[in-house]
């Protein structure tokens, strides 16, 4: 456990930031999901645009690390092509 005041402060910013964190990474797992299940390939193109930008994001605030983001484009980019 913490003994100094600011220690004690650290940990409760952490906590807080690891939740929103957490809760980032989960909504775009979820946008990704949705996307994979899609079959339209104009509304899979309308949706990859948006979980690229939200990706995008989140490598900037360095949520997901960038070659991870890249991945995840990469990937969705090549299921998108499959489609139509």
């Amino acid at each position: 456990m913490p003994q100094h005041k600011s220690a004690k402060k650290r940990v409760r910013q952490n906590e807080k930031r690891r939740l929103h964190n957490r809760q980032l990474r989960s909504r775009m797992r979820t946008m990704i999901k949705k996307l994979q299940t899609t079959e339209d390939p104009a509304e899979a193109q309308t949706l990859l645009n948006a979980v690229k930008a939200y990706v995008d994001r989140l490598a900037t605030k360095r949520i997901i690390h960038p070659n991870k983001a890249a991945h995840y484009k990469s990937r969705l980019e090549k299921h998108v092509n499959t489609l139509g």
